[in-house]
């Protein structure tokens, strides 16, 4: 009596495709990576960018920048066409020249933040002040920036 057997696929095992599997597997775990992890990765990769908030209320526009373990001096605040710029450079220190460092999480070198403002400014009233590594800009708003109370009349 014959007996009818199921069709299996042959396990064959190619030499180079374990390489192809892993690789198959970095790519999905990075699609299936948080953003926050990838914002993080690509910040790596390009240097540092302080982090800086922009607001504004009815007579400034501020925006208040962390710069910690900056000095004064190596900061440069300009304002060129309703565009605030911020940048400046963060040395390294020399202190682990001989040691074995086994964990270095901190950013250095140049840095650039360029920020367009929301509303028009009074430039030559613009004050930038430096206190416990933020940096706080108050720019006026011009007088045709702020908003204005406006009587209505019945009549």
């Amino acid at each position: 009596m014959n007996a009818l057997a199921r069709w299996q696929r042959p396990q064959v095992a190619w030499p180079g495709f374990g390489r192809l599997t892993s690789l198959r597997d970095e790519i999905d775990r990075l699609f299936e990576a948080p953003l926050a992890e990838l914002a993080r990765t690509s910040q790596i990769l390009s240097g540092w960018t302080p982090a800086l908030d922009l607001y504004e209320d009815n007579n400034n526009v501020y925006v208040r920048a962390e710069l910690p373990g900056m000095k004064k001096e190596d900061v440069e605040v300009s304002l060129h066409e309703g565009t605030l710029s911020i940048s400046g450079e963060r040395k390294r220190e020399e202190k682990f020249k001989d040691a074995e460092v086994y964990r270095s999480e901190r950013f250095f070198g140049r840095f650039q933040r360029t920020v367009t403002l929301p509303s028009p400014v009074a430039g030559e009233k613009v004050k930038a002040q430096y206190n416990d590594g933020i940096l706080t800009v108050t720019l006026p708003k011009t007088e045709e920036a702020k908003p204005r109370h406006i009587d209505v009349h019945v009549g």
